[in-house]
């Protein structure tokens, strides 16, 4: 799906699906420059960058172990009409420092979500979850489902331990001849130690199947490639760690599964996903 068509429809549905009497007209003129800030959480604190006007979106990343700056700068176009909140998540990007991965859980992550949400002195918020992020929007959202205003799911992780099993039969048909590529990178001494340049030609193999467009791909993997070289070696071990600890928390529990509690919760909810299936790990 491209980049751009994708946030472009994104903005397009927010309009009419959120208040309209909160919702401003979109405007030709660029929002004010990004706000930054860091919340403290526990003995660390979480970076924090806040853009636009409007009602209120917090922004998941995915990974889990990404930070948020591949979703820019297209999700920025939303800030035109909403105010959007996006944080790196607890040992990973910009809020890595003084954290030790096994200190990180999924009831870290959902602390750290309400965490912002206070920050920002929100009642309630929407949250736009993308690949990863979506899992634990969901998880929040079942846990304080007052404090959910909207839930924009967007290229939407598995919510059960058994379809994450059925995305990954897809993503390795899907790969083919490069499967057997990713694997020998990722046994690769050089992508153990967290080299960028190995990480980075691992999600070029990766993110082949999921961009139609080349010029939408190169321009993800500039970002990701940029993203890791700023992240450092340190930085991708530590986060590749949190990320296994998430994964035990989550779709390697014995009988994890969303979907039967979902039927309960009503709140409003837009899912964005690709028509044609996977595109590999809860990324």
């Amino acid at each position: 799906m491209s980049t751009r068509l994708s946030v472009a429809s994104l903005a397009a549905a927010l309009v009419t699906a959120l208040p309209s009497d909160s919702v401003t007209a979109l405007q030709t003129e660029r929002s004010a420059a990004p706000r930054e800030s860091r919340i403290p959480v526990g003995q660390t604190s979480l970076y924090s960058r806040e853009i636009g006007q409007g009602p209120p979106i917090i922004v998941l990343h995915g990974g889990p172990d990404f930070d948020h700056g591949y979703l820019l700068p297209d999700l920025d176009r939303l800030a035109d009409a909403f105010r959007l909140i996006y944080y790196d998540q607890r040992g990973r990007g910009r809020s890595a420092d003084d954290v030790q991965p096994e200190d990180v859980t999924l009831a870290s992550d959902l602390d750290d979500l309400d965490a912002v949400r206070q920050h920002f002195q929100l009642e309630s918020s929407a949250l736009l979850g993308h690949s990863w992020g979506t899992v634990l929007a969901l998880e929040y959202a079942l846990r304080h489902p007052t404090r959910v205003s909207h839930l924009i799911l967007m290229n939407p992780a598995p919510a059960s331990a058994s379809d994450l099993a059925a995305f990954r039969k897809v993503y390795g048909q899907k790969l083919g001849a490069d499967r057997d590529r990713q694997r020998a990178i990722v046994a690769s001494a050089a992508y153990k130690e967290g080299d960028p340049e190995a990480v980075a030609a691992r999600y070029r193999l990766h993110f082949k199947p999921a961009l139609k467009r080349p010029e939408d791909y190169e321009k993800l993997m500039a970002t990701m490639k940029a993203g890791f070289i700023r992240q450092g070696k340190g930085g991708i071990v530590k986060a590749r760690a949190v990320e296994d600890r998430l994964m035990r928390d989550t779709w390697e529990m014995d009988g994890y599964d969303l979907l039967p509690k979902l039927r309960n919760l009503s709140i409003p909810t837009l899912v964005i996903s690709r028509r044609t299936g996977a595109t590999g790990r809860p990324h």
